[in-house]
């Protein structure tokens, strides 16, 4: 038995849900997201409660249980929370700033580097090393955040580059004579 999937997705207040076959569409304050889950597995609505099943014991049916309740979660708490990812800049001379819909990053490289903010997230650059990236969809957040952070991944010696906020880098100490 999935302890995840056995949990009924609860819908709050303000969110609607649609179940229509494999599809759930759920409906909230910051938008509409959908999701479809696979054959293996039965979503059904019930009285403000949306609850996966398993069609049959096998193993992949097992295993879709459990993923499609954690999908359907985190559509809801994307449409009445969001996803939000920061990340840190150190080094001297790294900066960020928006211009429009173009994120401006000054890296250490020849040239500035410009990422282009994909419209379905929105990033901010509250202070010159930080930067905020907040969407409804978890993964596009996190995916987002990654390529940002890949442009200078923080090195181990002195910890300049990219970093999100509560990740830990591991020092290493440095030559000696």
């Amino acid at each position: 038995m999935s302890r995840i999937g056995k949990k009924p997705v609860e819908l709050p207040s303000g969110v609607t849900a649609t179940v229509s076959g494999q599809t759930v569409e759920v409906k909230g304050p910051k938008g509409v997201r959908s999701f479809t889950a696979t054959d293996d597995v039965t979503v059904a609505m019930e009285d403000n409660v949306v609850r996966v099943t398993p069609r049959g014991n096998s193993k992949r049916s097992r295993q879709q249980w459990g993923m499609a309740r954690t999908q359907i979660a985190n559509c809801v708490t994307g449409v009445t929370q969001g996803f939000k990812k920061e990340l840190e800049i150190n080094g001297v001379g790294y900066r960020a700033q928006m211009q429009g819909k173009v994120l401006k990053l000054s890296l250490g490289l020849s040239h500035d580097v410009n990422f282009e903010v994909p419209s379905d997230v929105t990033v901010t650059a509250p202070k010159p090393t930080e930067i905020v990236v907040e969407g409804i969809d978890q993964q596009v957040v996190g995916e987002v955040a990654a390529n940002i952070r890949a442009w200078r991944k923080p090195e181990p010696y002195k910890g300049k580059g990219i970093k999100y906020k509560d990740e830990y880098i591991f020092r290493k100490e440095g030559k000696k004579k």
